[in-house]
């Protein structure tokens, strides 16, 4: 049984998007929690919360970009580095956990 031939070109193209939509969800969940860290008013641990959060958000930003920009730039991309693969988890695992601390 055969089937259609593979097209490369497809798969970086859903990571891609599979990026832009983890780096909006990440957005989001960054927004909520400032907004949960400066509801009552601003108190010191709600500011270096909130610090906390945009600091994280930005660093993943950062790895998302240069993802979609190495996806975007050749046929076939390189694999995603461990060390950008480590700050990624890091820096969304974080921020669900700062989120979920200013929520309860």
């Amino acid at each position: 049984m055969t089937g259609p031939a593979r097209d490369p070109g497809l798969q970086p193209e859903r990571t891609r998007l599979a990026w832009r939509r983890t780096t909006l969800s990440a957005t989001v969940a960054a927004t909520l929690a400032a907004k949960a860290a400066l509801h009552d008013g601003t108190s010191a641990l709600g500011v270096v919360a909130c610090a906390a959060v945009c600091a994280l958000w930005l660093g993943f930003l950062l790895v998302a970009n240069r993802r979609i920009s190495a996806l975007a730039a050749d046929d076939r991309p390189p694999a995603l580095a461990p060390r950008q693969a480590t700050a990624a988890v890091l820096c969304t695992v974080a921020v669900a956990v700062c989120a979920t601390a200013l929520v309860v």
